[in-house]
């Protein structure tokens, strides 16, 4: 074993010291750690109070086909995502403000997505209008055209289309936690706040969705 120069023994009053000085570095960078982890976490919006509110009550409903969906407890309001609509036109997701609108994400190489967009389809046809959307983006990287097929093969076509081929929006939206996976779900107010999120398909053309979205409308159609 080779040999290890050594100094002579600290005093104890210096080794005290020593450990005093590491604990508070020690808790200094612990604090800054934690401050760094709070910027990165959604920051509570007061604007958005009163789509918790709401979602306290709708919580009753998110059952049967929605029962997979997690209610707003603290206010969030999404990145005003940017994306292209079906004439290569860009769009936001504040072009909606006013409405309630369900924002999802799809992917033509995701089956359970591949598989909720009739449902999706079907809702817009039943609620769209003046107070509701389904903006569905969908998140090809490669073949521009094969989501735009896969729509018309499916005769998909009351839904909107719109893609980001760069899947930005899924950054975006995982960045504040609300995407873990597809396809996603964001029920968001007409001021751009998160109601409900679902991680996963689910049977949006259903009674149990039909109602629980509805309810969703009512102050958007009462102009609150």
């Amino acid at each position: 074993m080779p040999d290890v120069p050594t100094s002579p023994p600290a005093r104890p009053m210096r080794r005290t010291a020593f450990v005093l000085g590491a604990v508070l570095v020690g808790a200094v960078i612990g604090y800054a750690g934690v401050a760094s982890f709070m910027d990165r976490a959604p920051s509570g919006d007061p604007l958005c109070q009163p789509a918790v509110a709401l979602s306290k009550k709708l919580a009753p409903l998110a059952r049967g086909e929605v029962a997979a969906l997690t209610m707003a407890t603290a206010p969030l309001k999404l990145p005003d995502l940017a994306f292209m609509d079906g004439e290569g036109q860009p769009k936001k997701l504040s072009d909606w403000r006013g409405k309630t609108v369900l924002v999802n994400l799809w992917a033509t190489w995701c089956v359970p997505c591949r598989k909720e967009m009739p449902a999706l389809d079907e809702l817009q046809g039943k609620l769209g209008g003046a107070d509701f959307e389904v903006v569905a983006i969908n998140i090809d990287t490669r073949d521009a055209q094969k989501p735009k097929a896969f729509l018309k093969d499916g005769n998909l076509a009351k839904l909107g289309y719109f893609a980001d081929s760069s899947a930005k929006v899924f950054q975006e939206l995982k960045g504040v936690g609300r995407a873990l996976g597809m396809p996603t779900s964001v029920l968001v107010d007409g001021r751009g706040c998160e109601i409900a999120t679902i991680a996963g398909p689910a049977e949006w053309a259903s009674e149990d969705a039909l109602k629980l979205i509805k309810a969703a409308m009512k102050p958007v159609a009462a102009g609150l």
